[in-house]
């Protein structure tokens, strides 16, 4: 009985031996996986800028050309408001000077 008992704390030792190393194992390939995980992260979030810098090249290009259009439109109403302005100015001062010469008119 003794030796039976023996034997069974042995193939006990040699089985805790190796749940231990399939657990370190284990622990090695998870944080090998994590590792992986990580570097394939910092490689997209790299790419990504690499990606992305045409869309904003042409998103800035049309912004640039919006408020180009935008500050012609506003160039060519302000000349038109001043030179409306400068019309109602000069009939304003053609009335005024006719009421002056003239004012039972």
């Amino acid at each position: 009985m003794d030796d039976s008992l023996q034997r069974l704390l042995a193939v006990e030792a040699r089985a805790q031996v190796r749940i231990d190393e399939a657990n370190r194992q284990r622990q090695r390939l998870i944080d090998d996986a994590l590792a992986a995980a990580r570097d394939a992260e910092a490689r997209f979030e790299a790419g990504r800028a690499e990606l992305r810098a045409p869309f904003l090249a042409e998103a800035q290009g049309r912004a640039d050309q919006a408020a180009a259009e935008l500050a012609r439109k506003y160039s060519e109403r302000q000349r038109s408001l001043r030179e409306l302005a400068a019309r109602h100015e000069s009939e304003a001062v053609a009335a005024a000077l006719a009421r002056l010469l003239d004012p039972a008119a």
